[in-house]
């Protein structure tokens, strides 16, 4: 079983994908969470399009969460289109990254945006998670370029492989 988030269990599962529709492969996130919201999840998973509302997102993590998966195009220095999976600990709150109170822009939080916000107001859900894929082109305009296009079924079974290692535990 997933760790205790504040203490307690929620058995709840969070699949988020992130992205900017209008950046090409930025877009990545919120086209795997289009092609996994047709298919079926285990109980308790939610899967959500959370678009460039990084904000909306850590505030919804607060109520609690056994395991969350972000799903993000994610520069790394890899090939394009490449999908990895990486275990990522929420930092504790740094003062000295967000001051005495957050000041972000909530329509480009990275995910290490996303993680370092959650942190900041508290948040820490039991094991996060994020698959990411390498853009190829994150310039002005809509469509994903080829490799990234190419990378999405795999990404998708990567989520499905997770969740489904998430219901055996």
């Amino acid at each position: 079983m997933n760790g205790p988030v504040n203490g307690t269990v929620s058995g709840r599962t969070l699949v988020a994908g992130v992205g900017n529709v209008f950046l090409r492969d930025d877009a990545f996130g919120v086209e795997v969470i289009r092609l996994l919201a047709g298919r079926p999840v285990p109980d308790g998973v939610q899967v959500k399009d959370f678009g460039i509302r990084g904000v909306h997102l850590a505030y919804d993590l607060l109520d609690g969460c056994d395991l969350f998966v972000l799903v993000d195009a994610a520069q790394r220095g890899e090939a394009p289109g490449t999908v990895t999976v990486l275990e990522v600990e929420v930092p504790e709150p740094d003062p000295a990254v967000f001051g005495p109170s957050p000041v972000i822009d909530a329509h480009s939080l990275t995910p290490d945006g996303i993680f370092a916000l959650l942190g900041s107001l508290g948040g820490r859900p039991g094991r996060s998670l994020l698959v990411a894929c390498e853009p190829a082109d994150v310039s002005a305009g809509m469509g994903l370029s080829d490799p990234v296009l190419e990378a999405l079924p795999h990404a998708v079974r990567t989520v499905e492989e997770i969740l489904a290692g998430t219901v055996a535990e």
